[in-house]
C-alpha cells in the first residue's frame, strides 16, 4: 500500500526541480563570468632599457584581435603583440623613455567565446608602471667635487657627491641595477710619482633601489636578488694594491664579474688579467699577453687585442680562444644582445695610413662602415641596433698635423654617415649614449698648456686637465632612421667622463 506524499517531500521535490532547471540553464548558456586581467607583469615596477616586453595574464581565453585593438598605453609606446594561451606579451620597438610614468588601459575587449555584439566584455583594467630615473654619474673637477664621483639625477633634480674627499677617482663603471659604482682610486695624500701605481678598486652605493619586473615569460625573476636599500656614499674596498699594481679594469654586464689588468710590483714581467667573482679571492687568467680588453655581453668571455688581431677568450685559465679576428686592433663596444661588435682596423698603407670602423656580427659577417685618416675613439650601438654613434676625427689639411673631432652617427644598414656635431680640437672627449637612446652626454675639457702642471687627472697628451664642461645632445630620428642634426644643450655642470646609469 502506497504511502501518501508528505508536504515536506513535495517541497523538496519542487526545490530540486527548480535547481535542476537553473543548473541546466547555466550549463547550456556557459560560464558568463566577466573576463578580467589577472596579472600585469609591470604593475608599479621601475622599467629599464633591458625590459623589452610586458605580459598581461587573463582569467579566460581571449579574442586576440579585440584585445589588440583596445589596448591603450599613455604616453604611447609602439610595439608588437604575441600570445601564449591566456597570456599576451607586448614587445616594445624601442626602450621606454626614462623618467616617465605610463598608464596601460584595456576596455571593451571580449573573451574567445563571446559574440562580437555581446553585451559586457572584459572587466575594465587600468595599470601603471614607471621608467627609471634619468640619471648619470660624472667625475667632478671643481671645488668640493674635484676628483670625486658625483651623481646627477635629472628626474628628481638632485645631486650627490658619492666618494669621500680622501680618494682621487681615476675611472669608474656603473653596476647594471644602478645601485653601485665600481671605481679605481688613489689616496689623495700619495706621493705624485706613486699615484698611478697606488690604484685600488672600490664600490660605492648610489642610494638607488630599483623595483624591477621579472624578465620575459618566466614566472620567477631572473635578475640579481635585490639587496636591502643602502644610503648613497657607502664605500667598500674590492681589490687592494699590496702586491700588484691595478691598471685597466672592466665590469661584466651582469655585474657579477670583474676583470683587472695587473702587474707584479716585484716582478714586472708578471703582467696579465685577473678575475674577481663574488667573495672569492682574485684568480689570474693564464693567456697570451695582450692589450685592451672588453667583457662580452654574455658575461662569460672577453675580447682582447693579442698580436696582430682580436682574440675572444673564455674566463678559464689556459683555455683556447673561442675565436680570433686577425683584421682588427681595437674593439670599441658590443651590442647589448651580444650579436655584434664595433671594431677598428688599422690600414697600414705607408703612403696613406687610415683607420676603418667595422660592424662585425657573431655570424661572421663583417661590414666596413667608414674610413678616416684620423682616429676612431669611441662607438656605441643604439638600443635598436639601427645606428652606431661614434667619436671620430679627420685630419686637417696643412703642414702641421692636427685632427678635427666629430660626434657622428652611421647607419648600420646603409653605412650613411651623419656628422651630428663638430667638436673642439682636442684629444680627450668622452661620450655616453642614454640607455633609452634619446640623448648623448659628452664633455669638453680644458687642459693645461704645460706638461709639468699639477693635477692627477691627465689627458691622452699627458697634460693635466684643469676644467671640463658637460653637454647634452638630444637625439631625434627621421623617417629614414637617421638622427637629425640639432643643437646641443650646455649643462651647468663642470665634470669629466659622464656616464648614464643603466
Amino acid at each position: 500500500m502506497l504511502k501518501p506524499v508528505q508536504p515536506i517531500d513535495r517541497s523538496a521535490f519542487i526545490v530540486m526541480l527548480i535547481l535542476s532547471v537553473v543548473i541546466g540553464f547555466f550549463l547550456l548558456r556557459g560560464d558568463r563570468a566577466m573576463a578580467r586581467v589577472r596579472d600585469f607583469s609591470w604593475q608599479d615596477r621601475q622599467v629599464g632599457a633591458e625590459d623589452s616586453a610586458f605580459i598581461l595574464t587573463f582569467s579566460r581565453p581571449m579574442d586576440h584581435i579585440s584585445v589588440e585593438e583596445n589596448l591603450q598605453i599613455d604616453p604611447p609606446l609602439f610595439g608588437k603583440f604575441s600570445w601564449a594561451g591566456r597570456r599576451m606579451a607586448y614587445t616594445l620597438e624601442s626602450p621606454a623613455p626614462y623618467g616617465q610614468t605610463f598608464e596601460v588601459k584595456l576596455d571593451k575587449a571580449r573573451d574567445r567565446f563571446s559574440q562580437a555584439d555581446a553585451v559586457g566584455g572584459i572587466q575594465p583594467f587600468t595599470g601603471q608602471f614607471h621608467t627609471r630615473d634619468r640619471a648619470f654619474v660624472y667625475l667632478g673637477v671643481d671645488g668640493d667635487e674635484a676628483d670625486r664621483l658625483v651623481l646627477q639625477n635629472l628626474t628628481r633634480q638632485e645631486q650627490k657627491i658619492l666618494t669621500p674627499e680622501n680618494l682621487v677617482v681615476m675611472d669608474f663603471k656603473p653596476y647594471p641595477e644602478g645601485d653601485r659604482i665600481l671605481f679605481s682610486a688613489i689616496e689623495r695624500s700619495s706621493e705624485a710619482q706613486r699615484r698611478l701605481a697606488d690604484q685600488q678598486l672600490y664600490t660605492v652605493t648610489t642610494g638607488i633601489q630599483i623595483e624591477a619586473p621579472a624578465l620575459g615569460f618566466a614566472e620567477a625573476p631572473t635578475r640579481p636578488t635585490p639587496t636591502s636599500p643602502q644610503p648613497a656614499g657607502m664605500v667598500e674596498l674590492v681589490l687592494d694594491n699590496q702586491a700588484y699594481q691595478n691598471l685597466k679594469f672592466d665590469l661584466s654586464p651582469n655585474g657579477e664579474t670583474i676583470v683587472v689588468q695587473r702587474v707584479n710590483k716585484q716582478n714586472p714581467s708578471e703582467f696579465g688579467l685577473w678575475l674577481l667573482q663574488g667573495n672569492n679571492p682574485p684568480q689570474p687568467i693564464e693567456t697570451e699577453p695582450g692589450g685592451d680588453f672588453l667583457i662580452a655581453p654574455d658575461s662569460q668571455s672577453l675580447a682582447m687585442s693579442q698580436g696582430q688581431g682580436m682574440a675572444i677568450l673564455p674566463f678559464e685559465s689556459g683555455a683556447e680562444p673561442l675565436d680570433f679576428l686577425p683584421k682588427y686592433g681595437v674593439i670599441l663596444s658590443f651590442a647589448k644582445d651580444g650579436t655584434a661588435a664595433a671594431m677598428v682596423r688599422f690600414n697600414r698603407d705607408p703612403n696613406n695610413p687610415t683607420r676603418s670602423l667595422f660592424y662585425v656580427t657573431n655570424q661572421g659577417n663583417e661590414k666596413e662602415l667608414l674610413e678616416t685618416d684620423g682616429s676612431i675613439l669611441q662607438a656605441q650601438f643604439d638600443p635598436a641596433k639601427q645606428n652606431l654613434y661614434s667619436i671620430l676625427s679627420r685630419r686637417i689639411p696643412g703642414d702641421t698635423y692636427a685632427e678635427q673631432p666629430y660626434l657622428s652617427a652611421v647607419n648600420l644598414e646603409t653605412s650613411q654617415v651623419v656628422d651630428l656635431l663638430k667638436l673642439p680640437i682636442q684629444q680627450d672627449i668622452h661620450m655616453s649614449l642614454s640607455p633609452d637612446g634619446l640623448g648623448i652626454l659628452f664633455d669638453q675639457v680644458v687642459s693645461s698648456t704645460s706638461n709639468t702642471a699639477d693635477g692627477v687627472i691627465r689627458g691622452r697628451d699627458g697634460k693635466a686637465i684643469t676644467s671640463s664642461q658637460l653637454w647634452f645632445l638630444p637625439l631625434a630620428i627621421d623617417q629614414k632612421g637617421m638622427p637629425l642634426v640639432v643643437e646641443p644643450e650646455k649643462l651647468e655642470i663642470a665634470g669629466l667622463k659622464p656616464q648614464w646609469l643603466p
